[in-house]
């Protein structure tokens, strides 16, 4: 595999809702369809950390390390191979322009630049994000690290490796995104304090209201994602 990117993804904290797959069918890319678990299609918000960054095998200096939020969905692609599956993207925000730019030209991914914070406090992992005001994602998990089965939702939603998106002209890359198995904790308590219809849409504020039906931190690991490649 031809490699865009390499870093180490840290502490994953990960909320889904299931959702209406009318929602999400606009936002389809060609070439694939959404993927579901026991007949119910999801979205998480994520917030992660982004470490030890390498683009193209080079260290941009006060770009190595840095949070993303995203909202996403699941998809996959059926070939003669078996069975693809991946995520595509709502929208992805990063602290940096650079970074927002890089990926939309090489993927034309929906970035954001928009002021961040994270935190770190012994169980609990909380992103904040600047859209419209400041808005939070906080999970608390306390219970120890376990890898989840993957036939399970936990770790259905964990345990995806492709990316799709969408681009102007219609078409659609793919990338591949390789890691180990992530060990998760199931959070106790979660915490999302956020004006989501700023931040993705008003259909989305009204589709993640309730508390979500999964929420876990994922520990994360080294990671690589391949340069893209058009279907």
């Amino acid at each position: 595999m031809a490699v865009f990117l390499r870093a180490v993804w840290r502490h994953l904290a990960m909320a889904s809702w299931p959702v209406d797959p009318q929602l999400l069918q606009p936002l389809v890319p060609a070439g694939t369809e959404l993927d579901d678990h026991d007949g119910q299609t999801y979205a998480s918000l994520v917030g992660f950390r982004f470490l030890a960054t390498r683009l193209r095998g080079v260290a941009i200096p006060w770009h190595r390390g840095f949070d993303e939020i995203n909202l996403r969905f699941y998809l996959r692609r059926r070939g003669t191979d078996g069975v693809q599956r991946g995520v595509g993207f709502v929208r992805e925000f990063v602290p940096r322009h650079a970074i927002a730019w890089v990926a939309r030209l090489a993927y034309n991914e929906p970035y954001r630049a928009v002021p961040m914070t994270s935190r770190i406090d012994g169980d609990a992992v909380t992103y904040r994000w600047r859209q419209s005001r400041w808005n939070t994602l906080r999970l608390n998990a306390p219970a120890g690290w376990a890898v989840p089965n993957p036939t399970s939702r936990d770790g259905w939603i964990a345990e995806h490796y492709w990316g799709w998106t969408r681009q102007r002209d219609g078409g659609t890359v793919a990338y591949r995104v390789e890691h180990p198995a992530w060990r998760i904790r199931p959070a106790t308590d979660v915490t999302i304090d956020a004006d989501l219809a700023a931040s993705y849409g008003a259909p989305w504020a009204a589709a993640l209201a309730g508390p979500p039906a999964s929420a876990f931190i994922a520990e994360g690991s080294a990671v690589t994602v391949g340069m893209p490649q058009r279907l």
